[in-house]
């Protein structure tokens, strides 16, 4: 098809000039934004262009300094008191890759807008914010990124209160949120936002996309209930802009009020077309996860005020310097925020070296020096969540910076620092936060407020329970966030509330996800060994799973020895390698001591036992340390009350779950399921005694290539 001879007087776009109550330019640069989006879309072949057409002008209103005036910094993108911008409906990420570039941030280059959706590129087909400079949190997941913005309000509320003095303000900063129908339709979104309107966080604003679409049609379909209702319920301040694409009066409005109310988080409902312009898909869910087309594009270009039909990936020079000049007056506001905290850092020197340190990471000096030493022979025997509480205690007051509760299992979990406030709409200067009974929304917060900075979130429950929290928890460890999950009650032990609440499958699932170091210690002395490295892998979430049930002493457990993973606890005895080994985790490490020392009087059987309380960190050691605990040669039998998926790399044997537990005394269920010293005795013989069977050879587990397949540099 012909493109209109000159494209500023066609008809289209002359009527949508003249409709539109604004100037010019601000029309021209929110089609400019529209039709890059689709630019980006078409060439990759791939990807979501109807949300960044209907949402631009939320976008332009955003960053612009006559709009929100957010404020934002392209040449120190991680600047503290920058206003932290989440897109929930990530798929709609060309919209937000588009302002990085017009803003000035180098990760969003023409080129690589270009590079929209392809391998390598700092433009994936949905935010990360590891790969791209000015994306705060990995949205995708729908009402994962609206619940970390939770987080973050939290965090700059709880900063603020801790460190703002009379004379200087360093964290002033608001979080805003582009969310559509999808997040609000995800459970996640209603957990985190009822606790976002208990605690009054009033510098959460959220625009929703309210475009009446999904993939599978209009909501009609599945989503009728009013939202505006359900949100003033939640106690959040709510308004409704009916119209966007003909002027940008009604939202600048609803955005000053918003920011006005300062006792409540806000969400602004905002009517808007998905699509908008294309005349063939603008309200349909046609535009909404592919391509518009090349003649569509073009024809979209043709009709909306500005645009050029036959060109791509253009930005005119009004436009440019347009937004060049709102990320000028953006810069503005951090390089004041810079002079405030020089001087901040002359009056205040012990609170800016502190924070110093929290944003960069740092680990004071003497952090764990008063981790517990568990002493055989003169300390108590107690449950592991007893040894963690004790440990998270003994850290706090080396890490301010640690903040989180529990999902209403504070008691179980054990998960209270003693002696700090709770984080209350009226006390933000306190660090226990109580979620309440919302797991999942419990994890996305907590990703929040690592994605903010300066903190260390924590945060408890049953490990069964992690099942309702894996969508965030599967975050922390693709977002490098060192989240601190403590999940309590952690196998069958838990006894009687039975197969509802008894962990099966849990570890095996939080161990096959990467990036995530899962940490069942045996005692006080692997527990202690589980914080420091916890604490230590910033980049890196850990699940510090803990006992209900009581578990005996080990003499040979050191918190040195548990930090590389995997350790021999009893040693075999005699000359030459051990007959068999045994290797456990957690609780079932004491009753693997007892089956050894059963193994060794009645059967003659050298037996080594070894505690494993972390698999990952084990397989970071180098071979010769590896195959010194396990040699992989010798008959090696695994026992953990979990799945048994997983221990085949480890043992020839396992003794581990494959069924559903069931309602009884911890103890009981402990021996109906085989987990017993005299059961663990009675196996760990028979596979010495097979093997012996097969003519002595035994399968060496460490005999096998190991590929890396993954070609080239990350990320």
């Amino acid at each position: 098809m012909e493109p209109p001879a000159k494209r500023a007087h066609t008809d289209y776009q002359a009527s949508q000039l003249a409709a539109y109550k604004g100037d010019a330019l601000e029309l021209k640069c929110i089609n400019t934004i529209r039709v890059l989006a689709a630019d980006m879309v078409q060439k990759a072949n791939s990807g979501h262009p109807g949300a960044p057409m209907g949402c631009a002008p939320m976008a332009h209103t955003l960053w612009s300094a006559a709009g929100a005036g957010m404020k934002y910094s392209a040449s120190n993108p991680d600047w503290w008191n920058r206003d932290r911008f989440v897109l929930s409906n990530g798929h709609a990420c060309a919209l937000q890759y588009v302002m990085l570039h017009l803003t000035g941030y180098g990760d969003c280059s023409m080129e690589q807008l270009k590079q929209f959706r392809q391998v390598g590129s700092r433009t994936p087909g949905h935010p990360e914010n590891f790969c791209t400079k000015g994306v705060e949190v990995c949205t995708g997941p729908l009402g994962q990124g609206i619940s970390n913005s939770v987080g973050m309000a939290i965090a700059a509320k709880h900063l603020a209160a801790r460190y703002n003095t009379p004379d200087f303000k360093i964290f002033t900063n608001k979080t805003y949120v582009i969310c559509g129908d999808g997040c609000l339709q995800e459970g996640i979104s209603g957990e985190a936002c009822s606790l976002a309107g208990h605690l009054g966080l009033g510098d959460l604003i959220v625009l929703y996309d309210d475009n009446n679409i999904t993939i599978d049609g209009n909501t009609g379909l599945a989503f009728t209930e009013d939202v505006n209702k359900r949100y003033e319920a939640y106690g959040w301040h709510v308004q409704t802009v009916d119209d966007i694409a003909n002027g940008l009066d009604d939202l600048r409005k609803a955005i000053d009020e918003a920011k006005k109310v300062t006792d409540k988080p806000s969400l602004i409902k905002i009517k808007t077309q998905i699509g908008y312009g294309s005349p063939s898909k603008q309200g349909s869910e046609k535009s909404h996860g592919a391509p518009l087309g090349a003649d569509e594009v073009e024809t979209v270009k043709s009709r909306l005020y500005g645009c050029e039909p036959s060109k791509s990936f253009f930005i005119d020079d009004d436009v440019a310097a347009y937004y060049k000049q709102q990320a000028d007056e953006a810069e503005k506001a951090h390089t004041e925020w810079d002079a405030t905290f020089a001087k901040y850092k002359e009056a205040y020197p012990d609170k800016a070296a502190e924070l110093e340190r929290r944003f960069s990471g740092g680990i004071p000096d003497g952090a764990f020096d008063d981790l517990p030493k568990f002493i055989y022979g003169k300390d108590m025997a107690a449950a592991t969540r007893k040894f963690s509480e004790a440990c998270l205690n003994a850290v706090a007051p080396h890490f301010p910076e640690l903040i989180g509760g529990s999902a209403d299992l504070t008691g179980s979990n054990l998960s209270q620092i003693k002696g700090l406030k709770d984080f209350q709409k009226d006390s933000p200067e306190g660090g226990t936060i109580r979620f309440g009974v919302r797991e999942h929304a419990m994890a996305a917060i907590s990703n929040g407020m690592f994605a903010y900075g300066g903190l260390r979130p924590y945060c408890a429950t049953f490990l069964q329970f992690a099942g309702y929290a894996l969508g965030a928890m599967r975050l922390s460890a693709l977002s490098r966030f060192g989240v601190i999950y403590i999940m309590t009650h952690d196998s069958i032990g838990l006894g009687e509330d039975g197969p509802t609440h008894q962990p099966v499958e849990m570890l095996e699932s939080l161990r096959a996800m990467p990036n995530m170091n899962v940490l069942r210690a045996a005692d006080a002395n692997e527990m202690a060994a589980a914080y420091q490295l916890a604490l230590s892998h910033r980049n890196t979430p850990s699940v510090i799973c803990a006992t209900r049930g009581t578990v005996s002493p080990l003499e040979g457990s050191s918190k040195e020895k548990a930090m590389k993973g995997a350790y021999t606890v009893v040693a075999e005895g005699g000359d030459g390698a051990p007959d068999l080994v045994l290797v456990a985790s957690g609780s079932e490490v004491w009753r693997c001591v007892d089956a050894a020392k059963t193994l060794q009087s009645d059967h003659s059987i050298r037996t080594r036992v070894v505690s494993m309380p972390c698999q990952e960190i084990f397989l970071e050691q180098d071979e010769e340390y590896r195959r010194s605990i396990l040699p992989g040669n010798v008959p090696t039998l695994s026992v953990e009350a979990s799945s048994e998926h997983g221990w085949h790399r480890f043992s020839h044997a396992q003794i581990g779950l494959t069924r559903f537990g069931m309602s009884g005394p911890l103890e009981e269920v402990f021996v109906k399921f085989g987990f017993g010293a005299e059961n663990v005795a009675n196996k760990g013989k028979e596979l010495v005694d097979f093997y012996k069977k097969m003519g002595g050879s035994v399968p060496d587990l460490n005999a096998r290539p190991h590929f890396v397949s993954f070609i080239g540099a990350d990320h």
